[in-house]
């Protein structure tokens, strides 16, 4: 039996899924890594603890499944984005821990680039805006702040790369240094309309272009796996960053479909076809999977924290043991009790794109429970989307009448009517919700003949329940309207003035 190994490396985890031919999940194996905070407002991953967990959680999935390396046909890889390693060519040694894509230390860069008046600039070319969100900032932090680190870039001896690119160097023992549009996109230094890095843009930034990575097909066998990983070389045939993979693995590949994924922040994406669309709302013009030679676009919306907020009531209130505590408790109270929990705890992201908001719970009284800030805790997560979606059919000129969902919180049932009842759309969600590693699947599957073309993946896509909104829309647009007075208390509040 051949299938395709998924390797789904996240912000709190790296995960590993294998799927048959039928897109059934056949395995999967998971294990968390720590989340490094050296600062209020800075967030660092491990890059070789990332590895350690990736490659461990490949081999598990792939005994689980009961097969062989020698089954797998091909990898495909999803990945967050925007996180930024430096690593030595010659050794393959990190020069400084990962840089999250959660970080904030590069604000004050992305404020004096404003003041610059340069963000017109970068985001005509980008599609993207001036913040500490994308990694080119985070880049030129590490060449600036790692001694030694920009004289070794200058003549080629440190390589940059977003996971993906981390990956597949450590997968291909060094002899693949590649990124695909998907991922190069989110860098502040890749011009969506050219296809290819951008000089003005790196010299704007002090990057040297010797330490990016080579841009590739997203759909398209790039290297195979070292001697020595696993019992046989595996092609590495699919390349997606987390959000555009869901977006493929949701089949959302005609202009006007929209998908939202629920995992540590949540992110919608639409797809607006072979041309970019530029955004009139803070929204992110970006580069969909490029398959076949085609460039494929999509406006995005990017909230920093979704589901991170029910692990910061288990890790960080401790009203919780177990995020699958948060829907029982959220539901002991028959409202939120006027309680608004804004977890802008790394900024602000769409529409507001607010580096220094910070998290705040407003509208707590003497009768305000723990039931009372989980169940703010979960609506925020809706709101935020909500915020997303409006910003996006005042940009697309599209009213939307049902809304994809993915992603570790779609699983909860409460979470995914009230979204419903907000939105005023309908909300559906899979029989598979792991549509980001579906995605990367699909991609690697379809570079190696293992699916003949979309027409018979987009066969696959099963609904597995669909929620209709049922909440008076007067009630919906008074919650609404509390939700964005929270925000506004919320914004600027690390700022200096």
């Amino acid at each position: 039996m051949s299938c395709i190994l998924a390797l789904d490396q996240g912000t709190t985890s790296s995960r590993a899924i294998v799927f048959d031919h039928a897109g059934t999940i056949k395995a999967v194996a998971q294990k968390e890594f720590r989340q490094i905070f050296p600062q209020p407002g800075w967030v660092e991953h491990d890059p070789n603890e990332i590895w350690e967990t990736q490659i461990g959680v490949a081999a598990e999935a792939i005994a689980r499944a009961g097969i062989g390396a020698r089954d797998i046909t091909a990898i495909g890889i999803t990945n967050q984005r925007e996180t930024t390693v430096v690593w030595e060519r010659a050794s393959g040694r990190p020069v400084h821990n990962a840089i999250v894509w959660q970080d904030r230390r590069t604000a004050a860069l992305c404020d004096g680039l404003k003041a610059q008046g340069r963000e017109a600039l970068v985001n005509a070319k980008t599609g993207l805006v001036l913040d500490a969100y994308f990694s080119g900032t985070k880049l030129a932090w590490i060449l600036d702040n790692v001694a030694g680190a920009r004289k070794l870039a200058e003549s080629g001896q440190l390589a940059f790369g977003t996971i993906d690119s981390w990956l597949i160097w450590k997968l291909s023992g060094g002899s693949a240094h590649v990124t695909d549009a998907s991922n190069a996109s989110r860098t502040l230094l890749f011009n969506i309309h050219t296809g290819d890095w951008d000089d003005e843009l790196l010299e704007l930034l002090a990057i040297p272009c010797a330490v990016l990575p080579k841009v590739v097909a997203s759909s398209a066998v790039v290297a195979e796996t070292a001697g020595g990983l696993f019992a046989a070389r595996i092609p590495i045939a699919g390349i997606g960053g987390d959000q555009q993979a869901a977006l493929f693995g949701q089949r959302c590949i005609v202009p006007g479909m929209v998908k939202n994924t629920y995992g540590t922040g949540c992110f919608m994406l639409m797809h607006t076809g072979g041309k970019p669309v530029r955004s009139r709302n803070k929204l992110l013009t970006t580069a969909a999977c490029h398959i076949g030679g085609n460039p494929e676009y999509a406006l995005e919306g990017s909230v920093f924290i979704g589901g991170a907020v029910v692990q910061w009531l288990r890790d960080g209130l401790g009203i919780i043991k177990s995020s699958a505590e948060v829907e029982p408790l959220a539901a002991s109270v028959a409202d939120n009790g006027g309680v608004y929990l804004v977890p802008a705890f790394t900024g602000a992201g769409s529409p507001h794109w607010d580096p220094y908001a910070r998290g705040a719970i407003l509208g707590l009284t003497r009768g305000s429970g723990a039931g009372h800030i989980a169940r703010a805790a979960l609506e925020s997560i809706a709101y935020q989307t909500a915020d997303v979606l409006r910003a996006m059919e005042a940009d697309s000129g599209i009213s939307l009448t049902e809304l994809r969902v993915d992603g570790g919180a779609a699983r909860n049932d409460m979470l995914m009517q009230f979204q419903a009842d907000v939105l005023g759309v309908a909300v559906v969600r899979p029989k598979i919700t792991e549509t980001t590693a579906l995605g990367a699947a699909y991609l690697a599957g379809l570079a190696v003949g293992y699916w003949k073309d979309a027409h018979e993946i987009a066969a696959q896509w099963q609904t597995e329940r669909r929620f209709e909104p049922a909440m008076d829309r007067a009630l919906a647009q008074a919650l609404m309207a509390d939700w964005r007075k929270a925000v506004e208390r919320a914004k600027r509040w690390a700022a200096a003035d």
